[in-house]
């Protein structure tokens, strides 16, 4: 409703400032009328022309008329206006696809528009693209068949793409057994190409791949991968690792120096060397180059149009403390744009953009906003069922298992289905139509959708129902994509009969479905902010600048965090100012309420008004608020190794900071410096990364080298982890002469004093020797560890991963949202990142509380508990809800006092542990009712009793 789509579009150009810009956009013609494409595909079955397929990553063709994938939005055709015939030929030539289009929606008069639009702020999000390595012939690509990059091996890989996920060498079509990947292609490379920079996500994808190519070969083959050094920084990305390496993934230290034809010009020779010097000569039936990423071809022209600055890599400039905000005020920076980073930092990022546009533009919030509105609802009382199957083919992702022809014949013989059909993207816009269209004029009052998750897709259902007149509830979804097509691709003539069994059940609940009717819920337009680190005070200022009252809740005595101990950024940006200013912002703020030496006692209610017990100097208050910010930070760890706590020439990297801010020429006097990374981490009792470090001593050491230029400085590391942009620190440290050794788990440093002289050891895998190290200063990189957040978890009913760290709701899409609603995470209570992610993420967790308490009620789901008249008041299920949702009461029945129990909705989830503990039958779920889980279960049975409607 509030998001105007303007797609095949360009900027040209911005003017005016923060708050009143022009944006002029360039409008290409589609050549396609959007409002008569039904996305039918007959233009482009039609269109004779084939060109090169750029999603595809050119490994397949596709037709001039075409749309870029299944999904696509919105999902209406366009004409490729450089490869049309007709447009390039002229009158006369071809017209295939205006001949047979069914809806008439070609239109070749279709011309380029200029728009203009007034906006207060604007968020530059073009992305990235990938390194082409086919100017290198060190390479082989584009040269040697079997050499594909990482982008176009991830569309060999996919369901959807070209060899619909059966994997094929290019030279021989047979399947490969034996692959390597090589990384660092494109990246940290400053011979073949400028990008000296690291990618950040090579080394996962490459895993990835590795480990999905397993279960592409039968017998699962061989899996290779060269590296420089395994950059696994983030979320649990180190056991992600870790089970590579148990699965049996090679990794292979080393740079292959000579790409070669294999035999017959079949597969790839490689030669490298080990670290032992030998060189080795490898034959491969196929090679991956992990390309990494570039900034967007036109970044240089977007700069110049919007007036931001760029880079040196030609990414857009951002600030350390602002990650978002662009040279430029009133642009800001979202995603990729910003440096190469993951997915899930992107989208926390892209939140992060739009929480600071709305913080600039609050004065003018809710003026231009639109609220979608639905019809009444019909009243369906004394219909029967009459049921509508769709069955989604998913592109080819359910399609290339299940026989979806075959289970819609299927499904048109159920007992209670009137209509029965197939659609290509259940999901998409044209979909959506049709079956509204559908649902009309076959006056269907129950659907069923034989798709994928209804966790996902779900709502987006419901809310077709609903703009025809019918209840949400009324819809039942069947999952023969996650489970069922993508489990069993194998077995396709099982996974059909599967897919017959699930929709025959999904048919037999749907037609015990009846209406069921939503919550509301006030929100209150408050926010409650626990932990009063960088994180936390940058979430409580994202939030009182949108104009929310804010209470932030610091457990210590004072605002600041790790922060306060820590002396520059990477990027040499002295961070004590920046948190002064921060703490006297938060202090001085009108709409927030800072405390110190506070706790949150305990908490009730749900998303849109939560109440909860603050203690705070020794006093109680009771506080109401709509979202909550748990930013509860992490500490460092303390050593119990090489002589920590016994030498005062031993630091971690937070003693160390101190140092070089309180005595700065105590440091500088210094002959020698030693850094040991992983200390504490990445082992059996810390398997995380801890992911500051690297960068962190790699800036400690030029420090020191820039004070004293004839210091000998050590870093002994395992992999050198300075992702990103970082990885130029890691450049000027070589260059400036600190010395890198690397060791591994087998071989740790050893620490020792000797007399008045502390020496390390460690064995130096280039000389192939052990050598000694006198050295004046040895800092530590001690792990990151989580604070303990036991006490908000069980409050919140919120959960940790396996290490500690608080637990996003979904790792890639929901970043910073909880599982609870209403409740976002920030900040290294999370994971360990640097000053700079955290700000950013706080300022995401900021934006997506803002956008609850920005409502004035909240819609809460209506699967949820209620007591019949068969409760006794036995309180078996009181004790069995995980979310304090049941109390007990009492009530007069038969002139005596008796007992039953009452449902807080607001609390309640629907997980359905209470009917399941009931004896009686005297609490159900609405939507899983006990009477709808046994018309599931008999025709899981194919019993006939089963398919009959109550």
């Amino acid at each position: 409703m509030n998001i105007n789509l303007l797609t095949l579009s360009e900027i040209t150009g911005v003017a005016g400032e923060a708050g009143d810009f022009t944006v002029t956009v360039r409008k290409k013609p589609r050549y396609i009328d959007m409002d008569k494409c039904i996305a039918c595909g007959i233009c482009a079955e039609k269109c004779p022309k084939l060109v090169s397929d750029e999603y595809n990553a050119g490994t397949a063709r596709r037709k001039s008329a075409y749309i870029q994938y299944g999904q696509t939005v919105p999902l209406k055709y366009a004409i490729d206006p450089d490869t049309c015939i007709f447009i390039q030929k002229g009158k006369g030539k071809c017209l295939a696809c205006e001949k047979f289009c069914p809806t008439g929606a070609i239109n070749f008069q279709d011309k380029e528009e200029l728009l203009e639009f007034n906006v207060g702020a604007v968020i530059l999000s073009p992305g990235h693209k990938s390194f082409d390595p086919s100017g290198i012939d060190f390479y082989g690509y584009k040269t040697i068949p079997d050499v594909l990059t990482g982008l176009e091996y991830e569309r060999m890989l996919s369901p959807s793409g070209p060899v619909r996920g059966h994997l094929e060498k290019p030279s021989s079509g047979k399947t490969p057994e034996n692959i390597a990947w090589i990384q660092c292609v494109g990246s940290r490379n400053t011979n073949q190409c400028d990008n000296g920079y690291c990618s950040s996500v090579c080394c996962m994808y490459a895993m990835k791949q590795a480990l999905v190519t397993e279960t592409h070969i039968p017998g699962g083959g061989r899996q290779t991968i060269f590296f420089m050094d395994m950059r696994c920084h983030g979320k649990e990305f180190e056991l992600y690792y870790n089970y590579a390496t148990e699965r049996g993934i090679r990794f292979i230290r080393a740079r292959p120096h000579t790409i070669e034809p294999g035999p017959g010009g079949s597969g790839v020779a490689m030669e490298y060397f080990t670290e032992d010097g030998r060189k080795v000569r490898e034959e491969f039936d196929l090679t991956v180059l992990s390309t990494g990423l570039e900034a967007p071809r036109d970044a240089i022209d977007l700069a110049e149009k919007t007036g931001i600055r760029l880079s040196p890599y030609r990414f857009a400039e951002t600030g350390g403390f602002e990650p978002v905000f662009s040279s430029k005020e009133g642009i800001y920076i979202g995603g990729s744009f910003a440096g190469p980073m993951n997915i899930p930092t992107a989208v926390a990022n892209a939140s992060a953009a739009a929480g600071q546009a709305a913080r600039a533009l609050v004065s003018a919030r809710n003026t231009l906003t639109k609220q979608k509105t639905y019809p009444p609802e019909f009243n369906l009382t004394g219909q029967k069922p009459k049921i509508g199957v769709f069955v989604c083919s998913c592109g080819v992702n359910i399609a290339a298992t299940v026989d979806v022809n075959a289970l819609v014949d299927y499904a048109k013989t159920l007992p209670g289905v009137a209509y029965a059909e197939n659609n290509l993207f259940s999901c998409s816009t044209d979909a959506q139509k049709q079956l509204a269209d559908v649902i009309r004029k076959q006056n269907l009052n129950r659907v069923v959708i034989a798709a994928c998750s209804p966790r996902t897709h779900e709502p987006l259902f419901q809310d077709t129902l609903m703009e025809q007149g019918i209840n949400g509830y009324l819809v039942e979804m069947a999952n023969i994509r996650n489970h069922n097509a993508w489990v069993h691709q194998k077995n396709p003539e099982q996974a059909t009969q599967k897919a017959k069994d699930q929709v025959r059940m999904a048919v037999a609940k749907a037609q015990t479905l009846y209406p069921l009717e939503r919550m509301e819920v006030p929100v209150v337009g408050r926010s409650l902010v626990i932990g009063g680190g960088v994180a936390g005070m940058s979430a409580a200022l994202g939030l009182a600048d949108q104009g929310y009252d804010t209470v932030l809740v610091e457990h210590s005595g004072e605002l600041g965090g790790n922060a306060k101990n820590l002396h520059t950024t990477a990027r040499g940006e002295p961070i004590r100012p920046m948190l002064d200013k921060m703490i006297r912002d938060v202090q001085n703020h009108p709409k927030i309420d800072a405390l110190t030496n506070a706790r949150v006692l305990n908490a009730t209610g749900s998303v849109g008004h939560f109440e909860s017990d603050i203690e705070a100097g020794g006093e109680t208050r009771r506080i109401s608020y709509g979202a909550a910010v748990l930013a509860t930070g992490a500490s460092e760890s303390v050593p119990d190794e090489y002589r920590y706590g016994t030498d005062d020439r031993v630091y971690t990297h937070l003693g160390f900071d101190r140092l070089m801010t309180e005595t700065p020429e105590k440091a500088a006097a210094a002959g020698s410096a030693v850094f040991i990374q992983c200390v504490g981490s990445r082992d059996e009792k810390r398997p995380w990364c801890s992911r500051l470090c690297c960068t962190h001593s790699v800036k400690a050491a030029l420090d020191l080298k820039e004070k004293n230029p004839e210091m000998d400085v050590f870093i002994l590391y395992r992999d050198m982890r300075t992702y990103g942009l970082n990885e130029d620190l890691y450049t000027r440290a070589r260059n400036a002469g600190v010395l890198f050794i690397r060791y591994d788990l087998e071989n740790k440093p050893q620490v020792a004093a000797e007399g008045d002289d502390l020496i390390v050891r460690v064995f130096d895998p280039v000389s192939r020797k052990k050598i000694a190290i006198d050295t004046d200063l040895l800092i530590l990189a001690a792990a990151v560890v989580p604070n303990n957040v036991e006490e908000l978890v069980n409050i919140y009913r919120c959960a940790t991963n396996q290490d500690g760290f608080l637990n996003e709701a979904h790792p890639k899409l929901r970043p910073v949202d909880m599982a609870a609603d209403g409740l976002f995470v920030a900040g290294i209570g999370a994971y360990p990142k640097p000053i700079g992610e955290s700000i950013s993420q706080a300022q995401a967790a900021a934006s997506r509380a803002g956008a609850i308490l920005a409502q004035p009620v909240m819609h809460l789901d209506a699967i949820k508990s209620h007591v019949t008249q068969y409760c006794d008041g036995c309180a078996i299920c009181l004790d069995a809800c995980p979310y304090d949702a049941i109390s007990i009461t009492t009530h007069a029945q038969n002139g005596r006092t008796a007992k039953r129990v009452e449902t807080d909705k607001a609390l309640c989830k629907g997980c359905g542990i209470c009917q399941a503990a009931c004896p009686k039958g005297g609490i159900l779920v609405h939507g899983f009712t006990i009477e709808q889980l046994q018309a599931q279960v008999h025709a899981a049975l194919d019993l006939p009793q089963a398919m009959t409607a109550s």
